[in-house]
């Protein structure tokens, strides 16, 4: 047994050590991959179709201020407010479920990071466990601004596309700098479930979503480093 609890030991200090090196040198290096994007690319390749990923990393101040915008208008509206965790959220979707509303999450856009950098997207207590664990440090080591520039950039925004550069090269044929207003609360409107619900052939649902976003937009200010 203790020869167990010295490898349990060495293991647990081990994680720990290389867990908060990765976050620290996520501060300045730009994520390239992640385990979704090989998860998907495993997916595809069992099903004998393509195994593409279109990704490319660009600084916060090329994308669309409107885009950070229309994220926490859609997903994280106390973003620029909280340490990590929305509770209110956390416990008025909790609410919902149990009185049998419609389901949705209560994750921060510092969860959603975490996940997407850190861990892999089916969810468990273990999972959300550790997502806790890297949300915590995070919040703790980066800055709000580099939070959104990552999940800006490492986000699933439609089949094979991650972040804003390729969504918007892909869907709107232009550069991530150069999405309008209106473009941005589209892509925010599919963030919930990015497979199913497409910016390149939005429904009318989608349209729907648009709008409403765009109305959120009026209350959610621009994030200081995200403007030119």
């Amino acid at each position: 047994m203790g020869f167990f609890f010295k490898v349990l030991k060495y293991t647990v200090l081990g994680f720990l050590v290389s867990s908060i090196l990765a976050v620290i040198a996520y501060r300045w290096v730009p994520v390239s991959l992640t385990p979704l994007m090989v998860i998907r690319c495993v997916q595809h390749g069992l099903k004998g179709e393509p195994m593409a990923v279109h990704h490319k990393w660009v600084p916060l101040k090329q994308i669309s201020p409107y885009l950070p915008v229309a994220v926490m208008a859609s997903e994280d509206q106390n973003f620029m407010h909280h340490h990590g965790f929305d509770f209110n959220a956390i416990q008025s979707a909790a609410i919902e479920h149990i009185e049998g509303g419609r389901s949705r999450g209560g994750s921060t856009i510092s969860q959603q990071t975490a996940k997407n950098v850190f861990l892999w997207p089916t969810s468990s207590w273990v999972r959300k466990g550790f997502e806790a664990y890297f949300t915590v440090l995070i919040e703790f080591f980066w800055s709000k601004d580099r939070i959104m520039e990552v999940y800006l950039n490492s986000i699933e925004m439609g089949p094979n596309i991650y972040g804003a550069e390729a969504v918007a090269q892909r869907h709107f044929g232009c550069s991530a700098s150069e999405l309008r207003r209106s473009d941005c609360a589209l892509v925010a409107a599919t963030l919930p479930n990015p497979i199913k619900f497409s910016s390149l052939s939005p429904s009318s649902y989608m349209r729907k979503r648009q709008k409403d976003i765009e109305k959120q937009m009026r209350h959610i200010p621009f994030m200081e480093g995200a403007t030119k």
